[in-house]
């Protein structure tokens, strides 16, 4: 059965490679020696004429081997229509890309399970590790270290600490504040305000301190990745809130884009949890039964704050309407996944447009307004896709844990998969933009293809 199983992966990725040159505008394909279980996206450096210079944050998992590590790299974007199609393709999968260079490595306390930066300055991230506490660190003022056997660990610059167990996944920053959310094995979503800390981290003019913000402490913080004796110093910060509704583990959390106060949550209980900070540490709404198992992840649109994305283990992503929770349906149940969703996220650059990812090694592309329409007139889509999927990603052969869209560069996605059951190890990391063509207006499209009509013509002449 597995075998079976394998067969049909290479032969989808086989199919999927022979048609990048049609699918996508732009592709890069990095081999990761260790898998990283997180990828997003840092600030822009520069912008040349065909490509842009970024920083990405990734990691490395390893298997004890050598130290865990938070990676700093450096990515080169290629700007929109500027790869030849033949190009793009012709990469080699053990290969690593030359459009991705390692520029950091910070040897973590730790396994990294997810990595946030802070929307006020990039510079600043959160990771995640197999310990109750949050690490905080200024990754440009970080040394870089050596990953060698035995050496020490990185000293983050802030240690958020609250959780009586550990919080592996659930992590989210806000856009408005400088707030740190976190959800974890306690059943708890943790609220933080490194407001005292903000004019050394993110070099904010005119920093005050907040009403209800604790002091700061130098702590031993637990070191995650069963490392039961060790611990991780460095000057701390008690949590602002404590929030309990939910009645098993604390999967993903997210901030409300307008508001600090506002945020969600969901878990192992299958429950979706909205709380208002103002108005207590009890949820303000709480969906019971949001999904048929553990949810996974959770997404809030910034373009229409209304929204709200879930994902589960059943295989499915959920679209709520926050106007509407009571009922405790959902406004759409997308279903184009066939193994656990792993992965939810909005589009920066359209409203109606979202990705989701899943151990099924597939990266959707969805527009919820195209659900109930009539649908491509142009005859491109496939005739038993799911209501509103548009695109599918299956540059991965194994499940895809992470992606990010990037704000800086429209359409441009990071997304990472881990390996280790495919090829015995390692992962896959992969940025890419589709072809335009799939995602600009039909009228426009048409029109564009229209201009190609007599060459064509001509060609099918001779």
């Amino acid at each position: 059965m597995k075998g079976e199983k394998g067969r049909s992966v290479e032969e989808k990725y086989t199919q999927w490679k022979s048609l990048v040159p049609v699918l996508y505008d732009w592709l890069a394909n990095h081999n990761l020696v260790w898998p990283s279980l997180s990828c997003r996206w840092g600030p822009q450096l520069e912008q040349a004429t065909y490509k842009t210079r970024q920083r990405l944050y990734l990691s490395e998992q390893t298997d004890g081997s050598v130290p865990n590590t938070l990676v700093i790299a450096n990515c080169e974007v290629v700007k929109p229509r500027v790869a030849a199609a033949e190009h793009i393709s012709q990469f080699n999968e053990e290969a690593r890309s030359p459009f991705v260079k390692k520029y950091k490595t910070i040897i973590h306390p730790g396994e990294v399970n997810r990595i946030r930066e802070l929307p006020q300055n990039s510079k600043i991230v959160a990771t995640h590790t197999d310990s109750p506490d949050v690490l905080i660190w200024d990754v440009e003022a970080q040394p870089n270290r050596h990953a060698v056997l035995g050496a020490a660990d990185s000293r983050p610059d802030l240690i958020l600490t609250g959780h009586q167990e550990n919080a592996e996944f659930a992590l989210a920053m806000c856009p408005t504040e400088p707030f740190i959310l976190s959800g974890g094995k306690d059943k708890l979503v943790v609220l933080w305000s490194i407001h005292d800390h903000i004019s050394t981290l993110a070099k904010e003019q005119g920093p005050t301190k907040s009403p209800g913000s604790t002091s700061t402490s130098t702590k031993h913080a637990s070191k995650g990745g069963g490392g039961n004796d060790n611990h991780v110093e460095g000057p701390s910060v008690e949590a602002r809130g404590i929030y309990q509704g939910h009645d098993d583990t604390v999967e993903d959390v997210q901030f409300c884009p307008s508001s600090a106060q506002e945020f969600c949550s969901v878990g192992d209980d299958s429950c979706l949890i909205l709380w208002d900070a103002r108005a207590g540490s009890t949820p303000a709404i709480k969906v019971e039964k949001a999904h048929n198992a553990d949810i996974h992840c959770v997404d809030w649109n910034r373009h229409d704050i209304n929204l709200i994305l879930t994902g589960s283990a059943d295989n499915t992503i959920h679209m709520f309407d926050r106007r509407n929770l009571s009922s405790g349906s959902p406004v759409h149940k997308l279903v184009g996944h066939s193994a656990a969703v792993l992965c939810v996220q909005w589009s920066p650059d359209k409203s109606s447009v979202f990705g989701s990812s899943a151990e099924d090694g597939i990266l959707n592309i969805w527009d919820h307004e195209k659900i109930g329409k009539r649908q491509d007139t142009t005859g491109l889509k496939a005739p038993n896709a799911p209501p509103g999927l548009f695109f599918q990603h299956a540059g991965h052969r194994d499940k895809v844990v992470d992606f990010h869209w990037n704000t800086s560069d429209p359409w441009t996605i990071v997304s990472v998969s881990d390996d280790c059951e495919s090829t015995n190890g390692g992962g896959t990391l992969q940025i890419w933009r589709m072809i335009d063509l799939i995602y600009r207006p039909v009228d426009e499209v048409l029109a564009e293809l229209d201009k190609f009509k007599p060459h064509i013509l001509a060609c099918e002449k001779n």
